[in-house]
Order: structure tokens, then C-alpha cells, then sequence
């Protein structure tokens, strides 16, 4: 990056307009628990119990996915009152190990993990409004389009009225889990309270893939960080309040599937939610589950679109090529083209779902092996800049380091490893717009060697 301003590494674009700071604490921390409790509390118990095969293992690795995860909420929160960005990951890892890592991890961003993110718990919301309202065989592929087009058209708007609806989502979501918890505290087991057996193909590791799954998330306030009040001392509490939250919901949750299924029939089940609705309050508790889901799946669509611009607009600023999102509207304090382009891809991703039969599990896919691999160099970015960097002011410092970071680091391998031996076609795609990436990279490194005293910014050698 040399000694280039923000200006100059834009490739001489004028913003009209940057970041205001106008998020609160309470913002944060609704955006943190709206995006992570998405749908996969609802789905994803079933698998850990059939994981596992034991109540008290069962329960162990839910709380160890709240460890794994406060660890890492730790790493990133050094990282971003230490450097506060729109980027957020993309800026610490390009300070930490050059622009062309960090432009990788902002075109994977861009074109694979966040649209993918938005694009499944689009197809989730799609799948349960079209068993409300169904019809016709493709309707939960035109709701899952729908809900992404109503919701970037609402934080075009502005980034208030996007905070505001992701409040709104996010409170009615926790008011719903606990109605949810209070039924399965008031129920009493029918189902025998004995260990299953797991299958032979079925193991501790792979439960601890469905908790970091459903955990997923908690990261996306630090693409927020520009525009947080006070960030360095909100985005620690912020953090961690968070996931206190959350996972105070998730061992509530799943106390009440206990009570009310047994582990038993929980890890037999294929929608462990509505099964425990329905023995608690029939068929109505059924249709409000299928609400809850609903409500939950958009909450979590809105809270990446919010976040998921953030990095497009730092790739604008700092790459002229795609200089386009780069432009900030000072009026409605949103990066508009970024939110645009965000929804376009988005859209594609949901008719390539579609087309291939598996809209929510083509997006995992898709997803999973790119995201581990830019989390874990995130974690590493830690130990490279307290090296690189040691005169910078970090507001606060991760408790027992070098241990903290290295225990999340070691999750991330082990996670990066899984998702790609659990993972089929869909990863093969994502994995090959990495490598257009990588393409588009060396074709902008040409065409800068061909252009007396002129180079890309953040190009470097």
C-alpha cells in the first residue's frame, strides 16, 4: 500500500460522502444476534444429538461452541478497535499479509461467501412461506428472490431504516425463542430418556460442525466498526454480550427439545422444531414455529445485506477497477451501488440453487471451505500484526495470548478440513471463483507492468 491516501488508493475517485458513526451499542449487538440465530436452531440439534448419543456430551459441545466462539470474539475484537474499517477482516488482512491476499478475501466476499450466505437463508425463508402460501413448484425459489429484493431496497433507504428493521426483526425473534423455551419448560418428556447408539459414519467432530454452523456469524459487527459510536469500547461489549446471548438461547433451546422429545427422538427427527411444537401445543404450535423460522431467516438475510456492503465499498475505494462501489451516499449514509451489486449476485446465487435442485445445501457448500479458510487467516493476522505493528494502540488486548488466538486458529483448521471432506459440487464452485479471483488479480499485476509509473493501488511488488 506504500504511503498511498485513502484518495489516491481509489485511483482518484471522489466520495461525496463517508461512514457516519450512527450505530449504538444496542445496534451492534441486535445485528450480532439477529445474523447468528438464523435458522440453524431449528434444524441443526437433531444432527448434534444423532452426533453424539449422550445427554451430557449433547449439551458439552453446545457449550464448547460458545467457548470456540467467545475465543474468537476475542481475537477479532483487538483487531477492530485496534483498526477500525468498513472492511473489516479485509483491512487486517491486508495490513497483515499484503494486498493481494486481502483483495482475494474481498472478491470471496464478494461474489461467494456473503451473497451465498444471504442466498440460503433466503431459500430457509422460501421453503417455509411457500408451505403458508403456496403456489406453485418454483415459489420458494421466487420468495427466497423476493425477500432479498424487498430487503436491499429497504437499506437502500438508509442505514437507519436498515438498523431499524433489524431491531425490530431481532426483538421479535427473542421474544418468540423464549415463548418457544417456555412451552418446552412446561412439557415433560414422553420419550424415554436413554442414550442412542451413533451411527458408525456419525461422530463427536461432525457435531461440532453443525455447533459452528449454527454459532456462524458473530463476526459480521466488525464490518461495522466505521460506523459504530464509541467503537472502542462498544465493539468488545458489543461482542461479547452477543454471544452471551446467544448462547444462553441456543442451551435454553435445546434443554426444551430435551424435556419435551428426549435425545432419543431428537436425533431421529428431520424437523426437530415443528416435532416439538407439536407435542407441546399441535398444530397451531407448528404454524408458529414455521413463523418464528420465517421471522428468524429474515432477521439474519437483512443483518448480512447490511454488513455484506461494507466490504464491497472498501474493494471500491481501494481498486480502481471496481472503483463503481466505492461510492458512499451521504444522504441515506449507505453504500448504494454496493448494496446493488450485493443483491444482484445474490439473485444469480439463488437461481443457481434452484437449478440444482439443493438451494439451501448447494449454498453451505458453496460457502463453507472459502469462509474457514479466510477465518483462519484472520486469526493469524493477529500474531502477524502485534509483530509488524507493536507501536499501534490496541484499546484492548486478548487475555492469555498467545494461547486465545491459538486455540481459535487450531478450530478454524480443523473446521477448513471438515467443510471441505463434507462438502460436494457446490464447493467446487465456490472454490473456482477463488481462482477467478486469483485470475483477475494477476491480469490487473499485466496490465500495471505495461503502464509507465502507474500501479493499481495496493498492488505493491
Amino acid at each position: 500500500m506504500g504511503n498511498l491516501s485513502p484518495h489516491q488508493a481509489s485511483g482518484g475517485i471522489t466520495k461525496e460522502a463517508v461512514p457516519k458513526q450512527t450505530l449504538s451499542l444496542a445496534d451492534a449487538i441486535a445485528l450480532i444476534v439477529g445474523v447468528v440465530i438464523g435458522i440453524g436452531i431449528f434444524k441443526t440439534p437433531s444432527l448434534i444429538a444423532a452426533n453424539t448419543g449422550r445427554e451430557d456430551v449433547f449439551f458439552l459441545v453446545w457449550l464448547a461452541g460458545g467457548i470456540i466462539s467467545l475465543a474468537g470474539a476475542l481475537c477479532y475484537a483487538e483487531l477492530a478497535t485496534a483498526y477500525p474499517h468498513t472492511g473489516g477482516d479485509y483491512h487486517y488482512l491486508t495490513k497483515a499479509f499484503g494486498p493481494k491476499v486481502g483483495f482475494l478475501f474481498v472478491w470471496s466476499r464478494m461474489m461467494v461467501i456473503q451473497p451465498g450466505s444471504i442466498a440460503m437463508l433466503a431459500f430457509v425463508f422460501g421453503d417455509y412461506l411457500s408451505q403458508i402460501l403456496p403456489f406453485g413448484h418454483y415459489a420458494y425459489s421466487f420468495y427466497a428472490a423476493l425477500s432479498i429484493a424487498a430487503l436491499t431496497a429497504m437499506n437502500l433507504m438508509g442505514t437507519r431504516k436498515g438498523k431499524g428493521i433489524q431491531n425490530w426483526l431481532t426483538a421479535v425473534k427473542v421474544i418468540g425463542l423464549f415463548s418457544v423455551i417456555l412451552v418446552g419448560m412446561m412439557a415433560s418428556s414422553s420419550a424415554p430418556m436413554v442414550p442412542i447408539e451413533p451411527k458408525p459414519e456419525t461422530s463427536l467432530g461432525l457435531a461440532m460442525v453443525f455447533v459452528l454452523l449454527t454459532f456462524g456469524g458473530w463476526n459480521e459487527a466488525v464490518y461495522m466498526s466505521a460506523e459504530m459510536q464509541e467503537v472502542r469500547r462498544n465493539m468488545v461489549r458489543a461482542l461479547l454480550w452477543g454471544l452471551g446471548i446467544i448462547t444462553v438461547i441456543y442451551l435454553l433451546m435445546n434443554l426444551a427439545y430435551f424435556r419435551s422429545l428426549g435425545l432419543k427422538e431428537m436425533g431421529q427427527s428431520e424437523v426437530v422444531a415443528a416435532d416439538f411444537m407439536h407435542r407441546g401445543l399441535g398444530p397451531g404450535g407448528v404454524k408458529f414455529i414455521s413463523l418464528l423460522i420465517i421471522v428468524s431467516a429474515l432477521g439474519a438475510i437483512n443483518g448480512s445485506i447490511l454488513t455484506g456492503a461494507r466490504t464491497n465499498y472498501s474493494l471500491g475505494q481501494d481498486f480502481s477497477l471496481f472503483g463503481f462501489l466505492g461510492r458512499w451516499q451521504g444522504r441515506s449514509n449507505t453504500p448504494v451501488n454496493a448494496l446493488l451489486f450485493q443483491g444482484a449476485i445474490a439473485l444469480l446465487l439463488v437461481l443457481f440453487g434452484t437449478l440444482a435442485r439443493k438451494g439451501f445445501v448447494t449454498m453451505v457448500e458453496y460457502t463453507a471451505p472459502v469462509f474457514w479458510c479466510f477465518f483462519l487467516l484472520a486469526g493469524v493476522s493477529l500474531f502477524v500484526l502485534r509483530t509488524k505493528e507493536p507501536e499501534v494502540p490496541r484499546p484492548f488486548r486478548v487475555p492469555v495470548y498467545p494461547f486465545t488466538p491459538l486455540f481459535f486458529c487450531i478450530t478454524c483448521v480443523y473446521m477448513l478440513q471438515s467443510s471441505v471432506a463434507y462438502t460436494g459440487v457446490g464447493a467446487l464452485v465456490g472454490l473456482g471463483v477463488l481462482l477467478a479471483g486469483a485470475l483477475i488479480l494477476l491480469l490487473m499485476r499485466l496490465r500495471t507492468n505495461k503502464e509507465k509509473g502507474q500501479r493499481y493501488p495496493y498492488m505493491g511488488r
